[in-house]
């Protein structure tokens, strides 16, 4: 469960705060040969759907903690809550964009804070100790790699995308790399 990590800075028993925030598929672009630009297909950008060939994935992070990933079938409060309720210890403070589908995170049983990227607000210090504690530039990264990695494998299925994101999930989370990184995901297939 995330919310459970303990650093050894943090007291036994306290729950470090969690990041979160939802991303979608990157949506396919269109090169040009005689162009050395990219350009975007056309359509207004919304947010995703299985439906639409862009779903919508559900990151959660802790900082210093492991990440969890999941592609939704739509970006809805029903769908992210038992997700959620599964992995987050209740209680846990979660920081998330003011996006209305974690208007309920409060209700249903989490402490609450945002920040508002329409106002650009990327980061706030609510207790004036210097250091902004309120922000999601922690998933924002994760995403950001998660791209860069994806980027390579062009034209992944959605019936495969599950697959590329639990390795990378697994990669992130085991913080190895080269051949402890075989050791480490080895022992995860034999046992």
């Amino acid at each position: 469960l995330l919310g459970h990590v303990e650093p050894h800075h943090v007291p036994r028993g306290q729950l470090l705060p969690i990041r979160f925030e939802e991303s979608q598929r990157p949506r396919r672009h269109r090169h040009l040969p005689h162009r050395a630009h990219v350009v975007r297909i056309p359509g207004p950008p919304a947010r995703g759907t299985q439906e639409k060939e862009n779903p919508p994935i559900l990151g959660l992070i802790q900082r210093g903690g492991e990440v969890v990933l999941h592609m939704l079938a739509n970006v809805q409060q029903t769908t992210i809550r038992p997700i959620i309720e599964a992995t987050v210890a209740a209680g846990s403070l979660i920081y998330t964009d003011e996006y209305d589908i974690y208007a309920r995170l409060e209700a249903w049983g989490y402490s609450h804070k945002t920040v508002c990227h329409g106002r650009g607000e990327y980061a706030r210090d609510d207790d004036g100790d210097g250091f902004c504690e309120v922000h999601v530039n922690t998933m924002e990264g994760f995403w950001s790699l998660l791209r860069s990695w994806l980027r390579p494998h062009r034209g992944i299925s959605q019936e495969k995308l599950p697959v590329y994101l639990g390795f990378f999930q697994f990669v992130h989370n085991t913080r190895r790399r080269g051949k402890a990184l075989l050791g480490a995901l080895v022992a995860a297939l034999v046992t």
